[in-house]
């Protein structure tokens, strides 16, 4: 009889993370950057059982499209069938254990494993003809020789999850309040929104949570992103700076985002005057839109203000002069591979899709802006994690004493996330 592992104990004198409210002072251990013990650790009690995105119904808008990739460790097939019902499958033969499709993205009935010809329908059906005497007579009554689906698979607002522990909470309730934070993106388009091309890998050498930090951290903008601020001065004016008085929102179970009034402007409808007034009639006419459908406050909103959000463990979802999904996967403690993605309103003019890609790639894109800035802030406070014998602890404290809500440059954000990642290594 198989016996469910049991978890050594995880413990460090004084834990990882030691928060003292009453002081305001949060903590942060740096061998949580770089413990192979945490490491480890990590892909059994995090990415083994929490909520992963998969990606986005829109990347399989026909039956029996496919894509396939890499989530938590474990290869996958995201496709639909024959029906159009969404299926999430380990991409991995139950015969000898090949990976079954190879391909990156298509559209297929069945799916077939090179080694032994064992062939799948797109359910996941087996559906190989054995001659007599091949297997006993049960063969498969049980399932077993089916392709292996996750075993939890869920969507919201178009956007597709797995969750490798069929234990665990549903994923409605994991989201907790990150589902308005979903609604706000979902909302943008009358009918939804739309992945725009294919995915942007690249890697840091830096820990995974980093990136998490860095993707909602307000307070490093105005420095590390310097050029850009000086470049949308020279754009649209002396008015352009940080909103320091963008809010921070816990959206439960380790989610957050800020939202702040920046001065960019948005393709969902907020004009900026570096497109030119030509731009202004389409803009205003989404925005009426928005009024129509959502309401007039809702509607100002979705379009004014730019949100940054982290969905614990690994989601970025940022809506901002663009919209990039990102997600990103620990391959060692000091190394992590990362996806990104263009989110866009399906069904909007060849104009709005050029100026969205534009603002795009000018800040969130691989080699924009943003992205080559904050990669090597990342990768220089790993290899300052090298003196943590000597400086052990990251300061993750700012802003904890505030009265009223806590601000964007505050570290609020940062600390839902770290409650979370303590109360799942450390309990």
């Amino acid at each position: 009889m198989a016996t469910k592992l049991k978890l050594a104990p995880f413990t460090k004198t004084g834990g990882y993370v030691v928060e003292d409210r009453e002081e305001g002072t949060f903590r942060v251990s740096r061998e949580a950057f770089t413990s192979q013990e945490v490491f480890e650790a990590e892909r059994e009690r995090i990415f083994s059982r929490s909520w992963l995105y998969v990606g986005h119904e829109s990347e399989t808008p026909n039956n029996n499209d496919f894509v396939t990739r890499k989530v938590g460790g474990r290869e996958i097939i995201f496709n639909r069938d024959r029906k159009g019902e969404i299926h999430v499958f380990l991409n991995t033969c139950p015969h000898r254990g090949a990976m079954v499709e190879r391909r990156a993205k298509g559209n297929s009935i069945s799916f077939r494993c090179i080694y032994h010809g064992w062939a799948f329908n797109n359910n996941g059906t087996f559906g190989t003809k054995m001659h007599e005497g091949d297997y006993g007579p049960h063969f498969n009554e049980d399932g077993c020789a089916n392709l292996p689906s996750v075993p939890q698979a869920a969507g919201y607002r178009g956007f597709w999850f797995l969750n490798y522990d069929a234990g665990a909470e549903s994923l409605e309730a994991s989201l907790a309040d990150y589902k308005d934070f979903l609604d706000m993106v979902a909302d943008q388009g009358p009918d939804g929104m739309e992945i725009i091309g294919i995915d942007q890998k690249y890697s840091i050498r830096a820990n995974w949570k980093l990136l998490m930090e860095n993707s909602y951290d307000g307070y490093h903008a105005a420095d590390t992103h310097q050029t850009y601020f000086e470049y949308l001065i020279e754009a649209i004016g002396d008015e352009a700076h940080v909103d320091q008085n963008a809010r921070v929102f816990d959206a439960g179970n380790g989610h957050a985002y800020i939202e702040s009034d920046m001065v960019w402007g948005r393709p969902v409808a907020r004009w900026s005057p570096k497109w030119g007034e030509g731009a202004k009639g389409e803009i205003e006419k989404i925005k009426q839109e928005l009024v129509d459908r959502l309401g007039p406050e809702r509607a100002e909103r979705i379009a004014h203000y730019s949100r940054n959000s982290g969905m614990f463990p690994n989601l970025v979802i940022n809506d901002i002069m663009a919209i990039t999904v990102r997600t990103f996967y620990p391959v060692a403690p000091d190394l992590m591979e990362v996806s990104s993605w263009a989110l866009g309103v399906k069904g909007e003019s060849a104009a709005q899709r050029k100026l969205r890609l534009d603002n795009y790639l000018e800040f969130l894109g691989p080699g924009g802006f943003s992205t080559p800035d904050d990669v090597e802030a990342l990768e220089i406070a790993q290899r300052g994690y090298q003196a943590s014998r000597e400086v052990g602890w990251n300061d993750i404290s700012r802003g904890m004493l505030r009265k009223g809500f806590f601000r964007g440059t505050d570290e609020e954000q940062m600390r839902c996330f770290w409650r979370e990642w303590a109360r799942r290594m450390e309990a």
